[in-house]
């Protein structure tokens, strides 16, 4: 077995025993089969799993990776003083954290939509939307959770910078965008909004879980505008990209912190 196969293999026992991990699947478990028992019933509930999904898969993860990336800090130096390269290493952690915290907020929600069978309305496509969005976040957001942990050497400065960025992202953001709709309602403002949305990977994912829902409406003008773009294989392409660049860009961003890091 290659090193970093080795490598891998230690990370992924290490974080599937955290308790972060079953909490995070026992709570999705409970939210996700509450919303199929006592929700509205149809599309509705699976759009409202889908809420739940943009505001706490962000938290848990960034959270979550920061905190063990910074407990992890001793253990990392160790291994680095023997035959391990740095690339080896960063790559096992971030993949280890990742591909755990994936499967346990996928199962959590999947388990009860097989208990229960699908909604009436809702469809195998909406479904499968909700879990590729779960996933997607996920690994977002533990990149940049790699990226902070990296980047700040005090634990407290680097869970309040962790913090910091979900509220950009979940809530800032959001009241930045219509700050700049109203202040400059008189022109054409579509392609900067569109170019805002796509920079915020939480309003991205909305638009793309409202859009599967035809619920678009619901988010007025800036939902309009993204449908608009977003219908269509050429969106399909243009939102996967957009995702995959937020899991690239925080990670190369750490990559090089962590190739530089006098650990």
């Amino acid at each position: 077995m290659s090193v970093s196969m080795r490598l891998l293999g230690y990370v992924l026992h290490d974080v599937a025993r955290s308790r972060w991990i079953l909490a995070t699947a026992a709570f999705f478990l409970l939210a996700t089969d509450a919303l199929l028992r006592f929700g509205t019933g149809g599309a509705a509930s699976v759009l409202a799993i889908g809420s739940l999904v943009l505001l706490v898969v962000p938290l848990v993860s960034i959270l979550f990776g920061t905190i063990y990336l910074h407990h992890a800090r001793e253990f990392t130096a160790l291994l680095l003083a023997h035959p391990v390269t740095r690339r080896q290493l960063f790559v096992a952690q971030i993949a280890g954290m990742a591909l755990p915290m994936t499967l346990a907020i996928m199962t959590g929600i999947a388990l009860p939509f097989a208990v229960h069978g699908l909604p009436q309305g809702a469809t195998p496509a909406s479904l499968g939307t909700v879990l590729g969005l779960a996933g997607a976040l996920a690994f977002v957001f533990l990149a940049l959770a790699a990226m902070v942990a990296v980047w700040f050497e005090d634990r407290v400065t680097g869970l309040a910078t962790a913090v910091g960025l979900w509220l950009l992202f979940t809530v800032i953001h959001d009241g930045a965008v219509l700050l700049v709709i109203l202040m400059f309602s008189d022109y054409p403002l579509e392609p900067a909004v569109l170019g805002l949305m796509v920079a915020n990977p939480v309003d991205l994912a909305r638009v793309l879980l409202l859009v599967q829902f035809d619920a678009s409406a619901l988010m007025g003008y800036t939902g309009a505008v993204l449908q608009r773009t977003l219908t269509g294989s050429s969106g399909t392409l243009l939102a996967i990209g957009a995702l995959t660049a937020w899991v690239a860009a925080p990670s190369l961003w750490a990559w090089q912190l962590f190739r530089r890091k006098d650990l």
